[in-house]
């Protein structure tokens, strides 16, 4: 192996998948076999990667592109997209590996060498298409070719290259994630903005008026909520109705609301304050089952991006707690959810006949609002949420400590910050369930509370997005007596 430098361009063949969707490919060198990782890379593909990190034992690249497909690779209807790196990779194979990968990365990092005695079960999503609830389309001036990432200054509507923030890959047909109704008209929503003479957002002078259109699925009622973010310069020019009529024209009743947000700011976020959206056309939100429970979504609030998956995620979650609280003999019947988003988990617990209160905690407002307006929709009495910061909100209440039989948590990818974990610890629950999107935070945590004196007693896996990297896990902590 000769000298190698940062941004040199190798190929190497893929030989094996990390932990987070990361391939591993080996380099022979003096001293033994020298370690690549490449991000979204499968097994048996040769590719071209450009190194951007270089230690002593090992490298880091990012894919550049595939020269040979691995012959596990499969043909697909869809188009591919950033944001499934995974799709033409068999589901059986995905599963195989994100849950070696997952117990290999948990047993390291959490202490805990007999994680298969403890794993409970492998979740996979009811649906491994078309599953999700939301997605996020984006504007550019600046148009990257599907097939030779060549860039030209045009009209694009789609998807950023993997890895950059600029130029778009224009979505010609349904990339299999979503409704496929919509993905196959956005070409021809494509042709009516640019025909329109308004432009879509120039990333090198930050100025344009497209910039993203936000879509919500409701998969109970076969509904869609559209949002269209633009600036406001050109908005007195742009045909609503127009925009409208091609939807109704082609999707007919399955739109439920279309909303129009200014956006200003040099930042690059579709997510926007709500005082700066105006609905144009039909109702404001769209409405979502999970597990009997009924739930109004805006534009604006946090919900589970696979309903399906979710209801698995939540069921399993609750069957860990049925489970504790069937053996608990001198409990007070009080749970507290914390970052309890619009409140899904703190009804679901509600439901039991064991928890006579439920405390759900979180510090997005809308949330709270939503979690609020959804416990009087399904008339739940036993429910009390509060807008705060856990690690504070668990400081000014302190009534609560020493009172909570058990703690459910599902603290955002980042995991929990410390301050707040000692906080959650100091509670006194007898059992805290940790549900969480980014299990690597999780086993770092892990550490930590059983340093308090917790011991994991059941591990599970969900995957709530096939042809990612992304899994979910739920943890079962019971405090030692």
């Amino acid at each position: 192996m000769d000298v190698l430098r940062k941004n040199q361009i190798i190929q190497v063949e893929i030989q094996d998948i990390a932990y987070g969707g990361i391939g591993i490919a080996k380099l022979e060198s003096k001293q033994g076999d020298f370690i690549v990782f490449i991000e979204n890379t499968i097994p048996g593909q040769k590719i071209e990667a450009r190194l951007i990190k270089i230690k002593k034992r090992y490298a880091e690249a990012k894919l550049v592109r595939v020269l040979e497909r691995s012959k596990d690779e499969i043909s697909l209807p869809y188009q591919r997209i950033p944001g499934a790196p995974f799709a033409q990779w068999p589901i059986e194979k995905q599963i195989e590996a994100k849950q070696k990968s997952t117990l290999e990365m948990f047993k390291r990092i959490a202490l805990e060498p007999q994680i298969e005695e403890k794993f409970d079960e492998y979740i996979s999503s009811p649906q491994i298409w078309e599953y999700r609830n939301k997605m996020e389309y984006s504007f550019s001036s600046l148009e990257s070719d599907l097939e030779t990432a060549e860039e030209k200054w045009g009209f694009a509507l789609g998807f950023k290259r993997r890895g950059q923030w600029w130029a778009v890959e224009n979505l010609e047909k349904s990339s299999g994630l979503f409704d496929h109704d919509f993905e196959n008209l956005l070409p021809k929503l494509r042709s009516f903005f640019e025909q329109t003479k308004l432009s879509a957002w120039n990333p090198a002078e930050s100025s344009g008026f497209y910039r993203f259109l936000v879509l919500r699925k409701s998969y109970f009622d076969n509904e869609l909520l559209l949002n269209l973010v633009t600036s406001s310069e050109g908005l007195d020019q742009f045909p609503r109705e127009k925009f409208i009529q091609i939807l109704l024209d082609n999707l007919g009743e399955k739109i439920a609301g279309i909303w129009i947000t200014i956006n200003d700011d040099k930042g690059d976020a579709a997510k926007q304050p709500s005082e700066n959206a105006t609905l144009i056309y039909g109702k404001a939100k769209i409405r979502e089952k999970i597990l009997g429970l009924d739930f109004d979504i805006s534009m604006q609030s946090f919900f589970q991006t696979n309903p399906k998956s979710a209801e698995k995620l939540y069921s399993k979650a609750i069957s860990y707690v049925e489970s504790f609280m069937s053996n608990q003999k001198n409990g007070n019947g009080i749970a507290m959810d914390l970052f309890c988003g619009t409140g899904t988990i703190a009804q679901l617990l509600s439901k039991s006949n064991q928890i006579q209160q439920v405390v759900g905690v979180d510090i997005v407002k809308e949330a709270i609002d939503d979690a609020k307006m959804n416990a009087e929709k399904n008339s739940n009495t036993k429910l009390q949420f509060y807008c705060a910061d856990v690690g504070k909100f668990l400081v000014e209440h302190p009534q609560y400590k020493n009172k909570i039989d058990l703690i459910v948590l599902d603290p955002p990818r980042a995991g929990i910050v410390p301050k707040a974990l000692v906080r959650t610890i100091e509670l006194g629950a007898k059992a805290i369930i940790y549900i969480s999107c980014n299990p690597s935070t999780q086993a770092r945590d892990t550490l930590v509370l059983k340093e308090h004196g917790y011991e994991l007693k059941k591990y599970a896996l969900v995957d709530q997005f096939p042809h990612t990297a992304h899994i979910e896990s739920i943890a079962c902590f019971e405090k030692k007596e």
